[in-house]
């Protein structure tokens, strides 16, 4: 049998069965004083795999302190084997601050693995990284959309690593983006430093939706049940559909929009999926989409100038006729339908009449 073990992280011991909230030094302030990433770590008796669940790497992308914090005050998560790191906020100088940047203006999410003797935000990225992440076999790194814009929920993995590829559908999310991630990201280098690492990405920033909650909560369930960590299972995706293209449809017109689909939508070649108004509501502008496929994101903000944004399409592996056939056919009660209805909130969408 197996003897219990101690699990070792920021030079912290966690003994068997405990859980221990963990405080890292990463920066100091103006005044000298130390600024500290806060986590909890819950280490069972048997040894398995330590997965870390990580939030707010872009300070204003809350969505994942929300899932985080649940987790931590759930009762439905008992571990039987392996250790759980919990990151609730990771960029908390952007944090204290609503941004999504460090305070020197640059993107923590494009720092790592990070210098000791760079810049700010570089050594803060190599602490956390080499105290945290490379302590860690996978990783679940939650985020949010950018400013004005809302995603429904998708995981983004680099499918060609069979690892991640296993890992990112016990998740149970419908929508898997076939993605390595862009240079300097938590997600490609952690998977460089041999750690597979998904991303999910979930509503709006400067929000706890308590739909994406719930979504997120079944998300880390799925995961950690595919890993062996846990008894209690996961949830039942309605579909689960590969996206290895996307792209942002953008307006051709200022104006304000009239939108025709939501997040989550399936939609065809073609349809329309937004109008371009004046404010005395004239039209401008029909936006078409150039594939079918699944509205992945969009933006919240109706008011576009050419070029601007509006909806973000993944072009679906296989095909998306059978997606829409699923989707049509939902129960308004799906936990998947539910997210459409709560996500469409955000915008208006008025049905086109031709």
């Amino acid at each position: 049998m197996t003897p219990p073990r101690a699990f070792v992280i920021a030079g912290v011991t966690i003994k068997p069965n405990e859980v221990r909230n963990v405080s890292i030094e990463v920066a100091q302030t103006y005044t000298g004083q130390p600024v500290t990433i806060r986590f909890q770590v819950w280490n069972s008796a048997v040894p398995g795999p330590v997965v870390m669940v990580s939030g707010a790497i872009h300070g204003d992308e809350i969505n994942g302190s929300g899932i985080i914090r649940e987790i931590i005050r759930s009762k439905s998560f008992k571990l039987k084997c392996g250790t759980l790191v919990l990151v609730p906020v990771v960029n908390v100088l952007g944090f204290e601050q609503h941004n999504r940047y460090m305070p020197d203006r640059r993107d923590l999410n494009r720092f790592f693995p990070g210098k000791l003797d760079g810049s700010l935000t570089s050594r803060f990225a190599r602490t956390f990284f080499d105290e945290i992440v490379r302590k860690c076999d996978y990783v679940i790194d939650i985020h949010s959309a950018a400013w004005t814009r809302t995603n429904f929920p998708n995981v983004r993995a680099d499918l060609g690593h069979p690892t991640i590829a296993k890992f990112a559908s016990s998740l149970g999310c419908e929508i898997i983006v076939n993605d390595k991630g862009p240079k300097g990201s938590l997600r490609q280098e952690a998977v460089k430093a041999g750690v597979p690492t998904i991303l999910l990405e979930a509503g709006e920033v400067n929000k706890v939706e308590p739909i994406i909650v719930e979504f997120g909560l079944r998300m880390v369930t799925g995961a950690l049940f595919g890993l062996g960590m846990i008894d209690k299972k996961g949830r039942d995706p309605l579909y689960q559909a590969t996206v290895r293209r996307s792209v942002w449809v953008r307006a051709t017109a200022g104006g304000l929009l009239d939108y025709h689909v939501a997040p989550g939508d399936v939609v065809e070649k073609g349809q329309a999926v937004a109008t371009s108004m004046t404010l005395l509501g004239e039209e401008q502008h029909v936006i078409t989409a150039p594939f079918g496929g699944v509205v992945i994101g969009m933006t919240t903000l109706p008011a576009v100038m050419p070029g601007d944004p509006v909806i973000h399409l993944g072009q679906i592996v296989g095909g998306y006729r059978r997606i829409m056939k699923i989707v049509n056919a939902a129960s308004s009660k799906t936990l998947h339908e539910r997210l459409r209805t709560d996500l469409q909130t955000n915008v208006v969408v008025v049905e086109r009449e031709d």
